[in-house]
């Protein structure tokens, strides 16, 4: 018998060829650069990619072209392995937008499985012409519903704020609270904005003096349930309810959480006015931004509104009239910290605000969860009325503190739950009415520690000092945590957040201040960096070498270095004992552009020098390092 003994074989292997033999510029449909339609929810569209371009100047259609080049590269592979996918074209691409941190987002034209979407990214980031590609991942809140949710019996007394003396614990119970009633004698918050990236707020009597009018960040029409894809002005929370499955196979139908509400309202719900309840920063203002919705939300939505909370410029949405000095973030996701998320984070602390975020609920190292991983954040587990670390929790040595979050039916009601404001209805909140309820989570404990740090930046501007940077302000919020009443099961940071101390301290003259991070060190000319304290406004010219110290004690946990900010592009070099020089070094980050980051677990007692190159002449750079 003569003849092909495989012909089917040897028609996928031609089809295979001729997918891959088809120029980037014709391939598949022609190149669509038109807005996605409304409603992109999941059921129509692929998965969302995050591209970063080497040449951030390359045209829209290049950078398709590129992507749909990959997408059949990905295709081709899975025909390979799967004759059912034969009858089945290639993926095309479509872009959505550029991001406020210079990627760009894009959008399959049809969902693919996890392997194929794995190999997409795969094939995409392996192309010389793009620096990073991520799928752009939903995040959802850190507030734990269903039994870790309480609501309102009949008040024991009342003080002023109708249920402040029995529920709120988590303000003024000795062991478990944060000290608020003696800190509200220097400072209420006044003149602060506090942004509070979740999912909205809904109108509350007890709140609405203290709210500005915020923006809708939310880019997809099924997660924000508004008619269209547009941003737009206000924050305004249409519900997060969810249908059994319609978010994710498995998932169950659940409530609304109006989650945002009550977050707001543990930073700046009103006080002294006889109704409700307090929140920790009662005379700041808070700048809803609403990033989540129906299932969550995306990681590209959530990085614009940090950059835009700050003050940064982002493509299509008006100038932010009321920057924030302080943004919480109650909210997360596993993985380790995204490129985009660092991006964002970095350029908003350069802005001058400082970044706050829930440890996440899991019960599980905090380091592989973000954006309770990135660097340039305050990282807060959440304690229980006792004291203690809450089940849930997360932990680890990238957390920085413990705020209160509730430690739910162990502990009784109310003492078990964090409560706030927030609306009755289990869908839309025009269906409900404004009232009251206890949550748990380290989304609870966040706020308390954002409240916090816009206390302190009141209480310093207001003594006639400048207001304090980020860095400053973290070390400040760290160092004056009392200790817990016992140790931890788990490392939870350095302590229980005291808002009182921290005001004390950061009067002091102690709290944070560095000057410009350090002296000229000694003979071998590095210049002496304080933990925590940045040195800021660094340049040179190309081949640049800058030479920097810190002295890492024994027992430390995390020696970490990290630069951003400024021009041009830098790397950065760690040795500990002697100066990086050529080829000798133990640690290096050298990452196109300034957002470099060293992370040493568990370093020797030594001195580390760093050792800050220019790979071209940079100007404006700020290093950090922090020892833990």
């Amino acid at each position: 018998m003569t003849g092909n003994k495989h012909p089917r074989t040897g028609l996928l292997a031609s089809m295979i060829a001729a997918a891959l033999a088809v120029p980037a510029a014709h391939a598949g449909a022609p190149l669509d650069t038109r807005p996605l339609p409304a409603a992109a929810d999941a059921e129509t569209h692929g998965a969302r990619l995050i591209v970063r371009y080497r040449d951030a100047g390359t045209d829209r259609a290049t950078k398709l072209q590129v992507a749909d080049a990959a997408a059949r590269r990905a295709h081709g592979q899975r025909l390979v392995r799967s004759m059912s996918d034969v009858r089945t074209a290639a993926p095309t691409m479509r872009h959505v937008r550029r991001l406020a941190v210079g990627a760009d987002l894009l959008q399959l034209s049809r969902k693919l499985d996890d392997a194929g979407l794995s190999t997409l990214v795969r094939e995409l980031a392996a192309d010389p012409s793009v620096r990073s590609v991520e799928v752009d991942r939903m995040l959802r809140h850190t507030g734990l519903p269903g039994p870790r949710r309480a609501t309102l019996a009949q008040p024991q007394l009342v003080v002023d704020d109708q249920y402040y003396a029995q529920y709120q614990w988590h303000l003024h119970d000795a062991t478990g609270g944060i000290d608020a009633p003696a800190a509200w004698d220097a400072s209420t918050g006044e003149g602060v904005v506090v942004a509070v990236l979740d999912t909205g707020i809904v109108p509350h009597p007890d709140m609405d003096a203290n709210m500005l009018e915020g923006y809708d960040f939310i880019t997809d029409a099924f997660v924000s349930r508004r008619e269209t894809d547009a941003r737009v002005p206000g924050a305004y929370d249409y519900g997060d309810w969810e249908a059994a499955d319609e978010c994710a196979a498995g998932r169950p139908a659940s409530d609304s959480s109006f989650h945002g509400t009550h977050v707001a309202g543990s930073v700046a719900e009103l006080s002294n006015n006889a109704i409700g309840m307090a929140g920790v920063a009662h005379d700041a203002r808070v700048l809803p931004v609403r990033v989540l919705g129906r299932c969550g939300g995306y990681t590209s939505d959530i990085a614009d509104a940090i950059v835009w909370a700050a003050g940064g410029t982002v493509a299509g949405v008006p100038a932010n009239p009321n920057p924030a000095e302080v943004i919480n973030l109650s909210l997360g996701g596993g993985g380790s910290c995204s490129a985009i998320s660092q991006a964002a984070i970095n350029t908003a602390t350069s802005l001058g605000a400082t970044v706050v975020v829930a440890a996440g609920n899991s019960n599980a190292d905090a380091a592989n969860f973000t954006p309770a991983s990135c660097d340039n954040v305050v990282s807060v587990a959440a304690g229980r009325i006792t004291g203690g670390r809450a089940s849930y929790s997360n932990y680890g040595s990238v957390v920085d503190l413990t705020g209160p979050g509730g430690g739910g039916g162990v502990d009784g009601n109310p003492g078990g739950y964090v409560w706030q404001a927030t609306n009755s209805s289990a869908t839309s909140p025009d269906l409900g009415e404004p009232t009251y309820v206890g949550m748990g989570g380290t989304s609870m404990a966040s706020p308390h520690v954002a409240g916090v740090a816009a206390l302190v930046q009141s209480a310093v501007v207001g003594a006639g000092k400048a207001p304090k940077t980020p860095a400053e302000l973290e070390a400040i919020l760290v160092d004056s945590a009392r200790p817990f009443p016992a140790t931890p099961d788990r490392a939870i940071g350095s302590g229980l957040l005291d808002a009182d101390a921290a005001i004390t301290l950061a009067l002091s003259g102690d709290g944070g201040d560095g000057g410009d991070g350090g002296d000229d060190g000694g003979d071998d000319g590095a210049v002496q960096l304080a933990s925590k304290v940045p040195v800021t406004g660094l340049s040179g010219a190309a081949g640049t070498g800058l030479l920097f110290r810190i002295d890492v004690p024994a027992g430390a946990r995390l020696l970490n270095v990290m630069s951003h900010g400024g021009s041009g592009n830098v790397s950065v070099y760690v040795s500990s004992g002697e100066p990086p020089a050529g080829d000798a070094w133990e640690y290096r980050s050298n990452r196109p552009g300034n957002n470099e980051a060293v992370r040493v677990r568990k370093p020797a007692e030594a001195s580390y020098y760093i050792r800050l190159v220019g790979e071209s002449a940079f100007a404006g750079v700020t290093l950090q390092a922090r020892v833990d």
